[in-house]
């Protein structure tokens, strides 16, 4: 797995901070393709959504991550709400953590199962067993990754997956941490944000 791993997340935000999420993808893709970068999502982004994976690749990767590393504010009217009075809604963006600087993830605790992958993604879904399911043993954690061409590119996933729930599990303490990272809401920072857009059109600045 070549790239950055970067955490696009909604934080504890309403529907208009999921939508952010998803609009940034696009944003982001685009200010990528600007900067000679490819900034893609992992897998498919599901509407609504408040989590998101982005692989950043190119040179000067890390200086484009380090830039939208933070809160990141949007400045408009809700598109679900036209009369709510609010006009900033916030999001957050994170470096995933490498599965090798997890000292919790060691290979030996991961038990891996293969299986059919299903749903849209390309006639391959349907003809291997490509899909991997990762398993941490000592908490019973467990991540999904099906929409990698390879078998050894959703296991990668599937791993990052887990380094990121047992990092959470490690800075928020063991009561926390047993609900998974992926799938629960974060506090944001407001305020002191790295990058502002504007607009339906996320204009930036």
């Amino acid at each position: 797995m070549t790239g950055i791993i970067l955490h696009l997340s909604s934080g504890q935000g309403p529907r208009e901070c999921e939508w952010v999420v998803e609009r940034l993808v696009y944003a982001w893709a685009q200010e990528g393709q600007a900067a000679g970068l490819t900034c893609e999502p992992v897998e498919p982004v599901d509407s609504p959504t408040a989590s998101v994976l982005l692989r950043v690749s190119g040179e000067g990767a890390q200086a484009f991550v380090d830039a939208r590393t933070g809160t990141i504010r949007w400045i408009g009217t809700s598109p679900f709400r036209p009369l709510h009075k609010r006009r900033n809604w916030f999001v957050g963006a994170s470096p995933a953590p490498l599965p090798e600087d997890v000292p919790e993830l060691r290979d030996a605790d991961i038990r891996y199962q293969t299986m059919r992958a299903s749903g849209p993604g390309g006639q391959h879904v349907n003809k291997t067993d490509s899909a991997v399911r990762a398993t941490h043993l000592p908490t019973g954690l467990t991540t999904f990754s099906q929409d990698q061409r390879s078998q050894h590119a959703n296991r990668s996933i599937a791993r990052l997956k887990l380094a990121m729930l047992l990092q959470g599990r490690r800075e928020r303490g063991a009561a926390a941490g047993k609900r998974e990272l992926w799938d629960q809401n974060h506090a944001l920072e407001r305020g002191n944000a790295v990058r502002t857009y504007r607009g339906e059109k996320f204009s930036p600045g």
